[in-house]
């Protein structure tokens, strides 16, 4: 890799946050910023002499969330090297709130999008971490199916809200979304999973399921996850044992790159710059575009200087596995979940 150059750039820009505050939120919390278009056409004019291929985004939380989103992202588009397709993520905050919303994501050719629920009404408000989101979400559902958008549901589930799940099954179930998606040839999907435990969901380690756990998820949830998630079984939707994986890892003496020729890094409304690999902390600070400069970030990012990219790099998985891993647990990880856990984790301990 050439010093500071790249095949290809993706930068994302936290300009105006986002309306929740998700108790799974991969990302994790941070205050709203209110950025401007000048901002955004800066941060595209720093990192332009670094790649032939810059992408910019002016989110990496809730998309479309301003106002003005029409006019950021066909500023985002001029700006970008590469005309991309929109998320199958949208503003749920918004399609209920801006009727013009749903028809411009129709235009765009947005064929289906991703709605969040952690059960009924009281479980998906609190894990939103906004009053209504539920009933926005069925809303949402509506507003979409109206417009030939399929929704794509997916269930976060731990112990905390296990027993509500019999209750959400007859809700979906009620709104027959399979055949009234094939009803205009959409294609609809299911997907339930504890999520990844970095970020704001590394706070519910405490409540991750455990394999008597499993039992109480409705049938119908693992058997249409598992169809459409395209899983031969309940473990491969959620993973093994931490015991099992403590036990496979506790020898393993690899080490971790995270550096690419096509990197992604995400700005916060202050300048810090992290790369798109795990939760906005300060150990995968790579430096503050303000105060450092452009130079030092990528630098910072090539040389694998930050905290956790250093350690990753230097630090072989079977020491932090042991310093850090539970070899009689019983809680339930997909593999890349449970080492981003305890690597995050023993990372922490060196943070000056």
């Amino acid at each position: 890799m050439n010093k500071h150059r790249f095949k290809s750039l993706t930068v994302c820009l936290d300009m105006y946050g986002c309306p929740n505050r998700c108790k799974h939120c991969w990302i994790g919390h941070s205050p709203n910023g209110n950025l401007t278009k000048e901002d955004l056409i800066n941060v595209a004019k720093l990192f332009r002499p670094y790649t032939d291929s810059l992408t910019i985004y002016d989110w990496y939380r809730e998309p479309d969330y301003h106002d003005n989103y029409k006019e950021l992202w066909d500023l985002s588009h001029q700006l970008s090297d590469i005309n991309q397709e929109h998320f199958e993520l949208i503003s749920v905050y918004r399609i209920v709130r801006d009727k013009e919303y749903v028809k411009w994501l129709s235009s765009l050719g947005l064929k289906s999008a991703q709605l969040t629920l952690f059960g009924t009404e009281e479980k998906t408000d609190l894990y939103t971490g906004r009053k209504h989101a539920y009933i926005d979400i069925l809303n949402a559902i509506e507003i979409l199916l109206d417009h030939h958008i399929s929704p794509r549901i997916q269930v976060f589930v731990n112990k905390d809200n296990l027993d509500n799940l019999t209750q959400l099954e007859k809700v979906l179930n009620g709104l027959d979304l399979e055949k009234r998606c094939q009803a205009f040839k959409g294609e609809y999907a299911f997907f339930i999973h504890q999520g990844s435990c970095d970020g704001e969901n590394e706070k519910n380690y405490a409540i991750r399921l455990t394999p008597n756990d499993i039992k109480k998820i409705p049938q119908k949830f693992l058997s249409d996850a598992m169809r459409y998630q395209r899983k031969k079984s309940v473990e491969e939707l959620f993973g093994k044992t931490e015991a099992v994986l403590y036990d496979e890892l506790k020898n393993d003496a690899s080490t971790c790159s995270f550096v690419s020729d096509n990197p992604v890094f995400y700005i916060d409304q202050n300048w810090n710059v992290y790369p798109n690999v795990a939760s906005i902390e300060p150990i995968w600070k790579l430096g503050n575009l303000k105060k450092d400069g452009i130079e030092k970030v990528l630098e910072s990012y090539q040389e694998s200087k930050s905290v956790a990219q250093n350690i990753r790099l230097n630090t072989p998985l079977s020491r932090i596995v042991q310093e850090e891993g539970n070899p009689m647990g019983e809680k339930l990880f997909e593999k890349e979940d449970y080492i981003e856990l305890i690597s995050n984790r023993y990372c922490r301990k060196f943070l000056l």
